[in-house]
């Protein structure tokens, strides 16, 4: 850390975090927990009975991300495609709740909302269900995102693409945002979830797991040297500025061109996780704040060692958190 950015910029850049201006388009979801317990086998079938003690809704997908950048104080603006459904308003809501602009959203006629249900009880995962659809949007719904894409234009500091493989980054889409950005400052970042990282050639910022960087170049879970390999590989391959691999209880690596002797730099970041709860919606949280500092004028190295940080928080709680600038600062 302490080579990456010193304590006084880290709180520097953290606190021009109300200043900055985001954009996340992506797959919207809306993750939902049913939670209770467990006492009998169902005569029916060899199924445990769950009795429902309570479940609640939160913000999932691209909307997890958009939810850490509003819980980071950052100006952030919303872009997906939803259903006509009651979960799409569901959304809306939570989206004026925290004073989002819902403008974003597009409706797709015959296209649900995604709605994951998990059942949990005793803390375990029993079963989880998805209302889903996975197939590419609409032609007419990716321009209605770019157009709302281009309204924003002059206000934002950064973008960024949350994919989850639902159909709706494709590359329209890609294309549409970076002609958009062409000629401005605004920094594209994206969270992959496919193993053909070609639709985001030319973006700033990519942020894989080391599992999703080692499937682009068909190495399996790659570490040590090999993971450094691979990184540089994907990097030259695709063009992209910078590329930051997320390794789980390993930390993260970042991979950016080298400007003076034409190289590629790597820069290890070990953990600082205390203890891991739960990974899920990890990745949400880095993308965001690494957007949020981009946005709020760090270099990559900055925006990786900041984002590491928030991580290490976020992993220590249960299910699909966010972490907040207090948070943040505190650790920093």
């Amino acid at each position: 850390m302490k080579k990456a950015i010193d304590r006084k910029r880290a709180q520097e850049i953290v606190d021009r975090f109300p200043e900055a201006r985001v954009l996340v388009v992506g797959d919207v979801m809306v993750d939902h927990f049913i939670r209770g317990k467990v006492a009998r086998i169902s005569p029916e079938a060899p199924v445990p009975v769950v009795d429902v003690s309570g479940d609640h809704l939160l913000l999932g997908g691209c909307a997890n991300v958009i939810n850490n950048i509003y819980a980071m104080g950052g100006t952030v603006y919303g872009a997906g495609i939803v259903g006509e459904d009651a979960m799409a308003e569901r959304i809306r809501e939570e989206f004026r709740r925290r004073q989002i602009d819902p403008a974003g959203l597009i409706v797709e006629a015959g296209r649900p909302t995604t709605l994951k249900t998990r059942i949990i009880a005793h803390g375990q995962q029993v079963v989880r269900f998805d209302r889903e659809s996975r197939k590419t949007a609409a032609l007419e719904s990716i321009e209605k995102l770019i157009d709302y894409i281009r309204t924003l234009r002059g206000e934002l500091g950064a973008i960024v693409v949350s994919d989850y493989g639902k159909g709706v980054v494709t590359e329209d889409l890609m294309a549409g945002i970076l002609d958009l950005v062409s000629g401005t400052d605004i920094m594209v970042c994206v969270d992959p979830k496919r193993t053909d990282l070609s639709l985001y050639a030319g973006v700033d910022i990519i942020t894989p797991n080391h599992h999703e960087a080692g499937k682009a170049v068909g190495v399996d879970a790659p570490t040590g040297d090999e993971l450094v390999k691979v990184g540089k590989e994907l990097l030259s391959r695709y063009n992209f500025r910078s590329l930051l691999i997320t390794r789980g209880e390993e930390g993260m690596s970042l991979f950016e061109r080298d400007g003076q002797m034409g190289g590629i730099l790597h820069t290890l970041f070990p953990t600082e996780a205390r203890e891991v709860f739960d990974v899920t919606g990890a990745g949400d949280t880095v993308i965001g704040v690494f957007a949020l500092c981009m946005a709020s004028g760090a270099s990559f190295r900055e925006a990786a060692a900041i984002s590491n940080y928030a991580a290490g928080i976020v992993v220590g709680k249960v299910g699909t958190a966010t972490v907040t600038r207090q948070e943040l600062k505190k650790v920093l």
